[in-house]
């Protein structure tokens, strides 16, 4: 990861919701995991979920997460990147709100708020990944004005197969 990137990861954004702030702190990252483990639910453990964003964190992956007193109802984690399709980028890994709280509006704040880090980051776009069978997942990402621009091959190598 170049150090350019890397030093996005520990800039203060300007986030103006006063719901929402980062989780940068272990304390912090484990409040997470919970909702987490609601979207990744192959996470077998909170200490695997504490080493993988301990690891992601080398490559500038940050939780931006939604407070609700004192708990946390919704995350996005993410990263910056960069390649030769769209230069700089704000690539979002994860996006979830607590079961409990979907319908209140808190993946849509976190996109806003991710919209602002990505502009003043100087980033080219924002993007994401979503399953091909998550309708209700692409209808939320439509009506947020993402638009399908790609499809996304790959596969499983080695024991993932």
């Amino acid at each position: 990861m170049s150090n350019r990137l890397l030093e996005l990861t520990t800039r203060q954004w300007r986030i103006t919701d006063p719901a929402l702030r980062h989780a940068d702190s272990d304390e912090e990252r484990r409040a997470c995991y919970p909702v987490m483990r609601e979207l990744r639910p192959h996470l077998r453990s909170e200490e695997e979920f504490m080493e993988r964003t301990g690891r992601a964190a080398d490559e500038s992956y940050r939780i931006l997460a939604a407070w609700d007193d004192g708990k946390v109802t919704a995350l996005a984690g993410y990263r910056f990147q960069e390649n030769l399709v769209y230069g700089k980028f704000l690539y979002v890994d994860d996006l979830v709100s607590a079961e409990y709280a979907r319908g209140k509006r808190w993946g849509e704040r976190l996109l806003k708020a991710l919209d602002g880090v990505a502009a003043e980051a100087g980033c080219a776009r924002l993007v994401l990944d979503t399953g091909m069978a998550n309708a209700r997942a692409q209808r939320f990402y439509f009506r947020q004005g993402l638009l399908t621009s790609s499809m996304r091959f790959g596969k499983a190598i080695g024991a993932a197969c």
